[in-house]
């Protein structure tokens, strides 16, 4: 009996950290058949000599909660060899949700994710109530790529406290109720639920995101519902103070290992030039919980943040930038020109912890003022030593001119890549924190898994093609319990990332592309040498260009 599908002559990087061999692989129905040296006859071939056939990669942290409602690929995950994306991360989500609190919950994306609120409005279907229906409606959607769904937590505690959600904890009868719902989500499939402990992380009305006022009753009772079914995993997000973790977070953490007895992934570990030393130091002091199932995600990018004021994100851990969010342009120039509000920003700087207030990397990249026009690839620092002004009421008298149109760009963390293998060679960390999907016209790292393949592997040999391979694939499929799938062996699902390692990779800063809904723009990143990216069997992208063929599948943890 003919295979569906034979890829002949490749040479194949199981995903296990096995050295490679040349081999042939065969398919049918969507499963791996063989491998090795394959006689037998297909309905087509595909001729990988020459080429590294790797499975699928696995992106561990995405936000295309609600990009899945408009793209079924989605891009740009599935330009770079991911063929499964996990979802619902840093606690803010889309589902469960009444049809009255749908506007909250899309300003929740806006803030958390800054994907414009009407993109949302456009593009969201909202063809769900309940967490199951949610994930039943992804799957009716055929989605190109294979989707994971993880709980996220404030859309559970608003569908039960509502707007209280967002100002108290919950009471013992409601956390009864959240804990049903989440143990509802798990038996659809769920891989968990997500936190946030994060003060940039707010939501609707500029008020702390509703899961960051779970009370550590509330969390436990949550964290029970996994171990009561021995399955399931846990994603928090740490990042008051980037790659440290203070003595309360240190404590959620232990919580969160003891509550659930599961593993627990948390965010994140990245290099930042002010606290050079502190990863390691982290990593170090965490060994204790990683013993116990704890494992840090970190990037092997650049972190290149592309930001204006009329979303700024990367302010929005300072209090005093609160009053800021969901307003109109006129209401946030007004509060820009106030000096009380440049006082409190300068007075924020001083205990600040993502911007710390370095404005010679706070660079103009984009004005629609064209009398701006000669500024753009200026520093905010340089522009305020020629004016023999304060960098902060340059920044605002800048943004002011262009109508707070004026886009920056700010390398802002990962920008010393000479420490990037002390992180993502430590088998103690997970490679991944794309962020797939969110902060859309800021940055996009969804292609790491490239630019790991071109940077760290080819170019710079940091490590090897087989330990990268599995650091994208076996391990984390390892983490979620996703058994089907991260390893080429017979009896798996037939996901594949084909491609020429002499010419596989992509930039460390994105394009601007206008095709969200209504003509919203989105940075993307196009990847280079991947070949073919197969998906349960059918290839999706074939030597750059899209199959039309949508094979993806909703995952369900227990069946994954």
């Amino acid at each position: 009996m003919a295979h569906d599908l034979i890829i002949r002559n490749g040479t194949v990087v199981d995903g296990t950290g096995a050295p490679r061999i040349r081999a042939d692989v065969a398919i049918s129905d969507g499963i791996i058949t063989e491998v090795g040296q394959i006689s037998g006859s297909a309905k087509r071939t595909i001729d990988a000599s020459d080429l590294i056939v790797a499975p699928g990669f696995i992106d561990p942290h995405t936000h295309y909660d609600a990009q899945i409602c408009w793209d079924s690929l989605p891009t740009s995950s599935c330009w770079h060899g991911i063929t499964t994306v996990v979802m619902g991360n840093c606690g803010v989500g889309l589902a469960p949700c009444r049809p009255e609190a749908r506007e909250i919950a899309a300003w929740d994306l806006v803030n958390v994710e800054a994907i414009p609120f009407d993109v949302l409005s456009k593009g969201v279907t909202w063809d769900w109530e309940s967490f199951p229906e949610y994930m039943d409606a992804a799957a009716r959607r055929r989605p190109g790529l294979n989707l994971a769904f993880y709980a996220a937590l404030t859309p559970f505690r608003h569908y039960v406290l509502g707007e209280d959600s967002m100002s108290r904890a919950a009471t013992a009868d409601e956390t009864s109720q959240i804990a049903r719902l989440l143990r509802e989500a798990m038996d659809a499939g769920a891989l968990g639920f997500t936190t946030t402990n994060a003060a940039q992380h707010i939501g609707y009305q500029g008020r702390p995101l509703a899961c960051r006022n779970a009370s550590r009753d509330e969390l436990k009772a949550y964290a029970n519902v996994l171990r009561d079914l021995g399955r399931g995993t846990i994603e928090v997000s740490l990042t008051n103070e980037v790659s440290v973790v203070d003595d309360a977070e240190y404590e959620l953490m232990d919580l969160l290992l003891r509550e659930s007895n599961r593993p627990v992934t948390w965010l994140a570990l990245l290099n930042r030039v002010d606290n050079p030393e502190a990863p390691l130091r982290t990593l170090d002091r965490m060994a204790p919980l990683h013993a116990r199932g704890a494992v840090p995600q970190v990037s092997c990018r650049p972190l290149i943040v592309q930001l204006d004021m009329r979303k700024p994100f990367m302010f929005a851990n300072m209090a005093c930038w609160n009053p800021v969010f969901n307003r109109s342009v006129e209401e946030q120039a007004a509060i820009y020109r106030q000096s009380a509000f440049r006082d409190q920003f300068r007075d924020a700087l001083k205990n600040a912890n993502i911007f710390t207030g370095d404005w010679s990397l706070m660079i103009i990249h984009e004005v629609e003022n064209a009398a701006l026009t000669p500024l753009i690839g200026r520093s905010v620092a340089d522009i305020a030593r020629e004016r023999g002004r304060d960098s902060i009421d340059v920044f605002f008298e800048l943004t002011l001119e262009d109508n707070l149109a004026m886009q920056f760009t700010y390398e802002l963390f990962n920008s010393d890549e000479s420490r990037t293998p002390d992180l993502i060679c430590d088998p103690r960390t997970m490679i991944g924190f794309s962020d797939g999907g969110a902060h859309v016209d800021m940055f996009c790292d969804a292609g790491y898994a490239t630019y790991l393949l071109g940077t760290w592997v080819r170019d710079k040999a940091a490590l090897s093609l087989e330990q990268a391979v599995k650091r994208m694939t076996t391990e984390p499929a390892a983490f979620f319990g996703i058994t089907q799938r991260g390893r080429i062996a017979p009896g798996l699902a037939a996901d594949f990332a084909i491609f020429d390692l002499s010419r596989v990779g992509s930039k460390k800063r994105g394009e601007m592309a206008h095709d969200l809904p209504g003509g919203g723009r989105r940075l993307v990143v196009p990847s280079t040498g991947i070949e073919y990216t197969i998906v349960n069997g059918v290839p999706l992208f074939e030597r750059g260009k899209d199959s039309g063929a949508r094979h993806g599948q909703v995952l369900r943890s227990g069946r994954a």
